[in-house]
């Protein structure tokens, strides 16, 4: 059994290939069981927790278990620790054992641009960015890799880091420009992409500052009762999901509106999958609100790190 750390994770993975590998893999027959998560505290407004993400494919079985500490970067530690376990689908050999970590940033980022390659408009060329965590840089880039981007809005609480986040940026693309906002209502309004990488449990994109024709992609928040949106957002927007089961046990984005009588599961237009195999329609008007919310999928994790091993 092979033993992949950090490093090989990185070396091993480019976007262009990632996404191509998980447009495909979600098009192809699987199976993904019902993850299960544990919450570490009661307190409601802390939101660590475990767990625990089986799923296979035609090719490998796997299983990541990952704890998610949201408030450890006020201590300088990482907000998640992973691993994930990969076993042959034909005779269940252990395969290999590969840093779920580096692995969750990488299909995180990955799959947001493949849901915007479906469901933002293709001469979009405005991306907001909330947040100025380890997930920034991969989502820019992997944003970059589907969609023209000429400007890209930085908004985050911490001005220190928003500004290395700017710096970092532009090293890596000089043809595009950033600018650090603190002005979120207007960016908002701005933005032909807005994606939301944060851990507030409170909205912070308001309906009411969402133009028509956007496209909003929200994936910080893994609790029911946290929310990176307004329940009016939800409302106005063709709601898409990495995957139904997922989000409508964990999510306060889509939970607290269907408590509130404002929005029902089958509202829901589609997921990810269904976007992949063109069983539903992305996009249907350049007018058209769409939102999508993921919570992660352990698909996408068994694809990420299945081609991690392939590149050894």
């Amino acid at each position: 059994m092979k033993l992949i750390d950090a490093d090989q994770v990185n070396r091993s993975l480019q976007f262009p290939a990632l996404i191509a590998a998980l447009d495909q893999g979600f098009q192809q027959e699987f199976g993904m069981p019902q993850r299960q998560v544990f919450a570490l505290s009661q307190d409601p407004l802390k939101h660590d927790g475990f767990a625990v993400l089986p799923a296979r494919n035609q090719d490998v079985i796997g299983v990541k278990a990952f704890t998610y500490f949201p408030e450890n970067a006020q201590q300088d530690y990482a907000s998640l620790y992973s691993k994930i376990l990969l076993f042959s689908r034909e005779h269940g050999v252990p395969l290999a054992m590969v840093d779920g970590t580096s692995v969750t940033y990488w299909r995180t980022a990955a799959v947001s641009a493949l849901a915007s390659r479906y469901l933002s408009r293709a001469n979009s060329q405005r991306l907001l960015l909330l947040g100025t965590g380890k997930l920034a840089i991969p989502l820019v880039i992997a944003h970059l890799t589907v969609r023209e981007l000429t400007h890209v809005f930085l908004w985050g609480r911490n001005a220190a880091k928003r500004t290395e986040l700017k710096q970092h940026l532009e090293l890596i693309f000089p043809h595009v420009e950033f600018m650090e906002v603190q002005d979120l209502a207007a960016s908002t309004a701005l933005a032909d992409i807005i994606v939301s990488a944060t851990g507030s449990s409170a909205p912070l994109i308001l309906g009411a500052s969402v133009r028509a024709g956007s496209h909003v992609d929200l994936l910080g928040n893994h609790s029911p009762a946290g929310r990176e949106c307004d329940s009016a957002l939800i409302q106005k927007a063709a709601v898409f999901v990495d995957s139904r089961q997922n989000v409508l046990n964990e999510a306060g984005e889509l939970l607290i509106p269907i408590q509130e009588g404002l929005f029902q599961a089958a509202d829901i237009k589609g997921e990810l999958a269904d976007l992949c195999s063109k069983k539903c329609a992305g996009r249907e008007r350049d007018d058209e609100i769409t939102l999508f919310k993921s919570v992660g999928t352990a698909l996408s994790d068994l694809i990420a790190a299945h081609l991690v091993l392939k590149s050894q």
